[in-house]
């Protein structure tokens, strides 16, 4: 059963694994470093559908499939399914996943949605709730752009901080068996730095990544040279520089084991994206794509992965309000990976 560590981390004793996982992306994700790692990458991104909504909808059916297939799945055999995008309402999870029929529960945590929905899944499979639990998360750069900030016929500029959402989806099957584990998890606490520029979603959510891990480290007792990697997703540039300084007010440096997703999913020299990449399908593809097949590989063996996210709202930021941040830990582990069901 699972053991709780402190007030936010518990720790999976049965290690329920990722059994599959797929990532999609359209034309600019696919051009950027970890393009070859995707399972599909779309020349169109309307994916074939009349609206960016439907696309993206679209875009989780397809994520959410190709893992199955990969798993060698049904749709029937998953207990339950954890799903979210940007949108309001989680529309683009909703519309995309009604046609699967599995029991259904949707997430918004901003862009630290695929490690909520994860953490979710994993505790389902570790409590006995679900033999079998899906994890999916995808964003859309059009339709994010159309309910965050401005059309894209407004033609608005974009300050050197902005960061820009991908167009990418990712989906991991958990359960028991063999594969990456799920050892740890941490659910983040809101933190508030009172950011108020909407095109600067790094700084936002760089307290939240700060304040998380170091809850982590204090509950486990461990420190960052017992990991290979510390991935966060996405703070970019700036959120990557902000947590930096954070850090290392309390003593503590990840430089040298630490990689952003935002920072890994375009090459900034080539690519138009000035901060980095965001929203919440680039951690998702990142991880789904690149991040697990190389701990399958034995690349990695102890991952931190913690998504993170600025919990904006367009209304309350034209009311005056502060931009919240949250990030949220999952700690896979290639050593043992997992135990038989």
């Amino acid at each position: 059963m699972a053991k709780k560590l402190g007030r936010s981390t518990i720790r999976l004793e049965s290690s329920p694994v990722i059994l599959s996982s797929a990532a999609i992306g359209s034309k600019m994700e696919g051009e950027g470093p970890l393009g070859r790692y995707f399972d599909y990458v779309a020349s169109d991104p309307t994916f074939g559908e009349e609206s960016w909504e439907k696309a993206e909808g679209k875009m989780q059916q397809l994520v959410l499939q190709t893992a199955l297939q990969k798993g060698g799945f049904s749709p029937e055999e998953m207990d339950c399914l954890f799903a979210g995008d940007l949108l309001n309402q989680c529309v683009s999870s909703s519309y995309g996943l009604r046609s699967f029929e599995i029991p259904f529960l949707g997430l918004y945590g901003a862009c630290s949605t695929m490690s909520e929905s994860l953490m979710l899944a994993s505790l389902f499979v570790e409590c006995g709730l679900a033999r079998r639990a899906a994890a999916v998360t995808s964003s859309h750069f059009c339709s994010a752009e159309r309910q965050f900030r401005f059309p894209l016929e407004y033609g608005g500029q974009r300050p050197p901080s902005a960061q820009w959402t991908a167009t990418a989806a990712g989906a991991a099957i958990v359960g028991k068996g063999k594969g990456v584990a799920v050892r740890t998890v941490t659910a983040g606490t809101i933190r508030d730095l009172g950011i108020t520029d909407a095109n600067n979603m790094g700084a936002a959510m760089a307290p939240a990544a700060a304040s998380t891990l170091l809850t982590f480290f204090s509950d486990t007792c461990t420190h960052p040279a017992d990991y290979d990697l510390i991935l966060t997703g996405d703070l970019g540039q700036v959120g990557r520089d902000l947590l930096y300084e954070l850090l290392e007010t309390e003593g503590v440096r990840i430089s040298d084991r630490h990689e952003d997703c935002g920072l890994l999913l375009y090459d900034r020299e080539k690519q138009d994206v000035h901060a980095g990449a965001s929203g919440c399908g680039c951690s998702a593809s990142v991880l789904c794509g690149s991040i697990l097949p190389a701990m399958s590989r034995g690349e990695y063996r102890e991952v931190l992965f913690m998504a993170t996210g600025a919990l904006m709202s367009p209304t309350m930021v034209q009311q005056g309000e502060s931009i919240p941040g949250v990030a949220h830990l999952v700690h896979l582990s290639a050593s043992g990976r997992g135990r038989e069901e």
